[in-house]
C-alpha cells in the first residue's frame, strides 16, 4: 500500500511539473502569435492563436484530471480513482477531434471561395511567428510524450498530441504565408486538409486507448507472459490454472489461481501465495493490486 501511494504521489507530480511548463509556453505562444497575427495582417496566424489558446484550456483538464485520479482509495472509491485521468484524456481527445475538423472545415470553405476573395498579403512577421511557433510547439509535444511515456498517462499523452496538432496548424500557416507571399494563397487550404486527416487519426487513437483502459482491457500478451513467467519462479509454486489481467486506468489488476503441492498445510500454502502477492506487487510497479487463490496440484 505504501508502495502504491508513493508512485501515484511521483505519477502526479511528474504530469503537474510537466503540464505547467506547457501552460506557461502557451500562454506566452498564444499571446505573441496574436500580436504577429495582428500587426502582420494575418488571419491564418491570428486563428493559430486561438488555437494555441486552446491548449491552455487541454493542459488545464490535465492537471484536474490527473489529480483527482490521484486521490487515494476511500469508501465510496475502494479501487481508486485512476480512471478519471481516461475520463481527462477522453475529453482531450473530442477536443482534438474538434480541433481537427474546425480546421478542416475553415480549409473547405476558404478553397470554395479562393476564386472570389480578394488575397491578403501577410507580413513577414507573421512568417517568423510562424516559424517560433513550430519549433516551440514540437519541443512540447517531445518533452510532454516523454514524461506521458515515462509515467504511462493517457492524459498527458493526449495533451502531447494537441501540442502537435498545433505545431501542424503553424506549418499549415506557415504553407499558407509563404504561398500568399509567392501569390499561391491556395496552398494554405491544401496544407490545412492534410494536417486536418492528421490530427483527427491523432484524436481516434488516443480516444480508442482511453476506451480500452476504462472497459477492463487485459494486458498485452508480452506482460501477461512475463508475470507468468515470474510467478511460475516462485518458491513452492508448481503451475498456474488461471491468470487475468485488466486496466485500471494506467494501473493494472491481477487475478491468478496457482497450484500449489496439495499435502503442504493451509499455512504454507498461505505463506507461499503472500510471497507470489508481494513479490508481483514489489517487482511489477504499474500492478496495484494482485489476488491469488491457492488449488492442490494434481
Amino acid at each position: 500500500m505504501e508502495k502504491n501511494n508513493e508512485m501515484e504521489r511521483n505519477f502526479e507530480q511528474i504530469a503537474m511539473q510537466t503540464s505547467a511548463v506547457c501552460l506557461i509556453g502557451n500562454g506566452l505562444l498564444s499571446v505573441g502569435k496574436l500580436a504577429a497575427g495582428l500587426l502582420a495582417h494575418s488571419g491564418a496566424m491570428v486563428s493559430d492563436a486561438i488555437h494555441s489558446a486552446s491548449d491552455v484550456c487541454s493542459t488545464i483538464i490535465v492537471m484536474i484530471g490527473v489529480h483527482l485520479s490521484g486521490k487515494s482509495s476511500d469508501k465510496e472509491h475502494p479501487y481508486g480513482h485512476e480512471r478519471l485521468e481516461c475520463v481527462a484524456a477522453i475529453i482531450l481527445a473530442v477536443i482534438l477531434c474538434i480541433t481537427g475538423l474546425g480546421i478542416g472545415a475553415s480549409a473547405l470553405s476558404d478553397l470554395i471561395q479562393a476564386d472570389t476573395q480578394t488575397p491578403v498579403i501577410p507580413g513577414i512577421l507573421a512568417g517568423i511567428a510562424a516559424i517560433v511557433s513550430i519549433v516551440v510547439k514540437e519541443g512540447m509535444f517531445r518533452y510532454t510524450r516523454h514524461f506521458a511515456r515515462k509515467i504511462d498517462s493517457g492524459a498527458l499523452m493526449a495533451d502531447a498530441w494537441h501540442h502537435r496538432s498545433d505545431a501542424l496548424s503553424s506549418v499549415g500557416a506557415l504553407i499558407g504565408i509563404a504561398g500568399a507571399r509567392l501569390g499561391f494563397p491556395i496552398a494554405d487550404p491544401i496544407a490545412s486538409l492534410v494536417i486536418c486527416i492528421f490530427i483527427e487519426k491523432a484524436g481516434i487513437e488516443i480516444f480508442k486507448d482511453a476506451i480500452d483502459k476504462m472497459v477492463d482491457k487485459s494486458c498485452d500478451e508480452e506482460t501477461e507472459q512475463t508475470l507468468q513467467d515470474f510467478i511460475l519462479h516462485q518458491e513452492g509454486v508448481q503451475g498456474i490454472d488461471l491468470l487475468q489481467t485488466r486496466m485500471f486506468g494506467s494501473r493494472i489488476y491481477v487475478d491468478t489461481e496457482i497450484s500449489v503441492d496439495g499435502q503442504k498445510s493451509l499455512q504454507e500454502a498461505h505463506a507461499i501465495a503472500e510471497t507470489v502477492h508481494r513479490s508481483i506487487e514489489q517487482t511489477f510497479p504499474k500492478v496495484k493490486h494482485i489476488m491469488v487463490h491457492v488449488n492442490p496440484a494434481e
